[in-house]
């Protein structure tokens, strides 16, 4: 597939970026997908949750009524699930969601993403760019000439750069990541993906 390469001003340089067909032709797998986002929204989890049992309740431990001849229930402690305030059975505690998942799946799983936005034509090839220094409003003026002001997007550059990350990280709906950051969640989650030459080589190098 051949996208032609744009500036920074939306305009169309005159150049052809050929995307590799192993990275951005394959019939995506959804399933991989499903697992690579559900893995990457476990590992940001805390779990740090935790509700008292009963054993950690600090209450009386005296026997409230006697055993017999009351007419309710034999209670033998305030604790119990069955007060207000009592233990509670089977409640959340800390733990890890982390889960394995091979670098294959996480591999094929970046690519069906790129691949399904590539196929809707929701990919598009940016010349590298630099700001001069962190504005907002430059990277406002650059999503204005593109015609996404208001679209989800995810911006990929080859290297970090903190002038083009610093001056998009007030935009609601818009994100900018260095291509050793992206995962697949961040692919879904844009409805727009530009990639810059840079990364284009970059990213084809990492996934294949």
């Amino acid at each position: 597939m051949n996208l032609p390469v744009l500036s920074k001003d939306g305009k169309d340089t005159g150049r052809v970026a050929t995307l590799a067909d192993s990275v951005f032709g394959i019939e995506p797998n959804q399933h991989v997908v499903y697992l690579d986002v559900k893995h990457y929204l476990a590992n940001q989890r805390q779990g740090t949750h935790k509700a008292k049992q009963r054993a950690e309740i600090a209450r009386s431990t005296k026997k409230i009524v006697r055993q017999k001849g009351s007419g309710g229930a034999r209670h033998g402690s305030t604790k119990s699930p069955t007060f207000v305030g009592g233990g509670r059975v089977f409640g959340p505690v800390p733990r890890d969601y982390d889960f394995k998942l091979n670098k294959k799946i996480k591999v094929l799983a970046r690519k069906s993403v790129l691949s399904s936005r590539a196929s809707e034509n929701n990919v598009s090839i940016i010349e590298n760019f630099t700001f001069e220094a962190p504005k907002t409003k430059s990277y406002l003026s650059f999503l204005n000439a593109l015609s996404l002001a208001g679209t989800k997007t995810l911006f990929i550059i080859g290297d970090y750069d903190s002038n083009v990350y610093l001056s998009a990280r007030n935009i609601p709906k818009t994100k900018v990541l260095s291509v050793d950051e992206v995962s697949t969640y961040d692919l879904i989650n844009a409805d727009k993906v530009l990639i810059s030459e840079g990364a284009l080589s970059k990213m084809e190098t990492i996934l294949n």
